[in-house]
């Protein structure tokens, strides 16, 4: 049985792109604060706490990772009871995927409320793929 790439899936592979930016970003920027040898190294001794923009983007990271199965799992369900293709998982699936990309550099500049909005499109929009599989 061969699934298609439905518009949701195209999402969701968008989504995991994005979740592997996050790690590569924070992770570069932990690296830049501490060194190579650090990063290299095998991490035994109290490690610092992060600079200001690692901080961001491991706290956008932590926040994307709380959201990300429960993303996962709605898609598949979606998919699985042939509940996708509708305007809920359509237009929810692509809010949660914009408001993620737009979370990410705002976080990261520290711009406040508009963040917010923006994790709330993404919020809505998991909860828009949620309520398809109850209709």
């Amino acid at each position: 049985m061969t699934m298609q790439m439905t518009p949701e899936f195209m999402t969701l592979a968008g989504v995991l792109i994005l979740a592997l930016v996050q790690i590569l970003l924070a992770a570069s920027a932990r690296t830049a604060e501490l060194g190579l040898k650090w990063n290299a190294g095998p991490r035994d001794s109290e490690t610092p706490a992060p600079g200001k923009l690692a901080g961001r983007l491991l706290r956008a990271q932590a926040n994307l990772f709380e959201t990300l199965p429960i993303f996962i799992a709605a898609i598949l369900m979606a998919q699985m009871t042939a509940r996708d293709g509708t305007g809920l998982t359509l237009i929810g699936s692509h809010l949660y995927l914009l408001g993620r990309l737009l979370y990410l550099p705002l976080y990261a500049l520290g711009v406040a409320y508009i963040r917010s909005l923006a994790w709330i499109a993404s919020l809505v929009g998991l909860v828009m793929l949620i309520a398809a599989l109850f209709v």
